[in-house]
């Protein structure tokens, strides 16, 4: 457990004597250096590997390069020692960005790719305890659906070609996580920091259904496109149904007293007003300054639902 604590503060009210301060001051001292020591050796993994990338810019050179310090980092995480545990997550992580980007150019970005490069992403981040692969690895199956973006200048870009399969399986893989966490919160067998990976890969497929729905709410859907007669749902429809999934969502987060939920159920309920407002609408001046004052509102009851809900927590 990691804790923060303004020793000066603590001292002058009394709270440590000078000696508690002094060797809580010289621990702090310690770890300090340690994190800085760590840090620079990561820099200096990343720069070789990126040299070594830069001088043979091959994919076989990358998915090499990136499979070597993969493997190097698990191994220094194995050796228990928790002075190189930074390092070693650093290792892990460089590598297997490394690694699946090797696999992706060797592939042509061919979205089957994508199948080897979400296992990689998965194992790193089991090994790792990586929030950020973890969060990669649930985004890699988005390809693999026909989601992919894209940048041009000062443009970016995003697509969904199958918003309903993509809410679909997100959704089933969002809620099949969330139950994960819960054993193993439960079974208290696991360390909970997994249990925390697991509510990260819900939290980013719910994310990833916001989106399909929002695709889904301006161009609709064709299902089942190879069929002779294409089943197709209109945009109206994934608008509607996007709403009630919101509120239905919503009400549970408040429920079961779940900030991070309820403020990206409010933040997408924001971007679907807002979408469909303009779409029917269009930009003008007053829909514009009406848009601006309700947003103001909107923040400031957001504001006042995240005080009641801290309260509660604290005052369950």
């Amino acid at each position: 457990m990691k804790v923060t604590l303004d020793l000066e503060q603590l001292l002058a009210d009394k709270h440590l004597t000078q000696q508690e301060y002094e060797k809580l001051k010289m621990l702090a001292n310690q770890s300090t250096g340690s994190l800085a020591f760590n840090i620079l050796i990561g820099f200096g993994v990343i720069a070789v590997s990126g040299a070594a990338l830069a001088l043979v810019p091959t994919p076989v050179t990358a998915i090499i390069i990136g499979a070597f310090v993969l493997i190097g980092g698990i191994a220094l995480l194995k050796t228990g020692v928790a002075q190189w545990k930074l390092l070693a997550q650093i290792c892990i992580l460089v590598g297997a960005l490394m690694l699946g980007g090797g696999i992706l150019i060797a592939d042509n970005g061919n979205p089957r790719s994508f199948i080897a490069i979400t296992a990689i992403y998965i194992i790193s981040a089991i090994f790792a305890q990586s929030g950020l692969l973890t969060t990669l690895a649930v985004l890699s199956i988005g390809p693999i659906l026909g989601a992919n973006s894209g940048y041009m200048h000062a443009t970016y870009m995003i697509s969904v070609q199958e918003p309903l399969l993509s809410i679909v399986v997100f959704s089933v893989i969002g809620i099949g996580f969330y139950w994960v966490s819960q054993q193993i919160i439960q079974a208290k067998i696991i360390p909970l920091v997994y249990s925390q990976l697991a509510i990260i890969a819900a939290r980013t497929s719910l994310f990833m259904v916001n989106l399909g729905f929002w695709i889904g709410s301006l161009w609709g859907d064709k299902f089942s496109e190879h069929l002779a007669k294409p089943i197709e749902i209109s945009d109206v429809t994934f608008a509607v149904v996007w709403a009630i999934a919101l509120i239905a969502t919503g009400a549970w987060a408040w429920h079961e007293k779940r900030r991070w939920v309820l403020n990206v159920v409010a933040i997408f309920g924001a971007i679907h007003f807002y979408t469909q407002w303009f779409e029917h609408l269009n930009a003008s001046a007053g829909t514009v300054l009406l848009a601006g004052i309700m947003a103001l509102v909107f923040a400031v009851m957001l504001k006042q639902i995240n005080t009641l809900m801290a309260q509660q927590k604290q005052n369950p």
